[in-house]
């Protein structure tokens, strides 16, 4: 199952005096517990078709043309851009990022795990270094939790300062 599941919960009509009436489609997207929404437009997923096309081979995408706006006509739309969605997912192991950029998806270039501590097969001095930054870990500041022979230790620094550092550590 992949990372991230989306859905079109709902839509509504927008007009406006400038422009035509047009329709905005409400995207929920769930990835890694977390969930978030973005309003698109017909003519935004008519564009992401066509920058996919570039890359993948997406699913067929609803028609560009409805003849009226009968809310039964919009929620089949409606069904059809989340099933387009969905389908993009499902048949792709990694989401394009133009995919990811439209859920407004923060997106991280992946990384081969052999390099990142650099490349067995050449040998020069870059491809050896590693990448990743040093941590330094203290177990104890001294300036937050009272000395161990004080009797009335701040409980609830401590209790603070436990539940951030060692959520695992049963209390004493």
């Amino acid at each position: 199952m992949h990372p991230v599941r989306v859905s079109i919960p709902s839509f509504r009509s927008e007009n406006n005096s400038m422009e035509k009436g047009y329709t905005v489609f409400k995207i929920d997207v769930l990835m890694n517990g977390r969930q978030h929404s973005v309003e698109k437009r017909y003519s935004e997923f008519h564009a992401l078709h066509k920058m996919l096309k570039k890359s993948i081979k997406p699913p067929e995408i609803p028609s560009k043309h409805v003849r009226n706006w009968v809310p039964k006509v919009l929620e089949q739309r409606r069904q059809g851009l989340e099933l387009y969605l969905q389908t993009i997912i499902m048949e792709n192991g990694v989401l394009p990022k133009i995919f990811l950029d439209f859920l407004n998806i923060r997106h991280f270039p992946s990384v081969p795990k052999t390099e990142s501590c650099g490349s067995f097969d050449t040998e020069s001095e870059e491809s050896s270094k590693l990448s990743h930054q040093p941590v330094l870990l203290f177990l104890r500041d001294p300036f937050l939790l009272p000395s161990a022979h004080d009797t009335f230790a701040n409980v609830v620094i401590e209790g603070v300062v436990h539940g951030v550092f060692y959520p695992d550590l049963q209390p004493r």
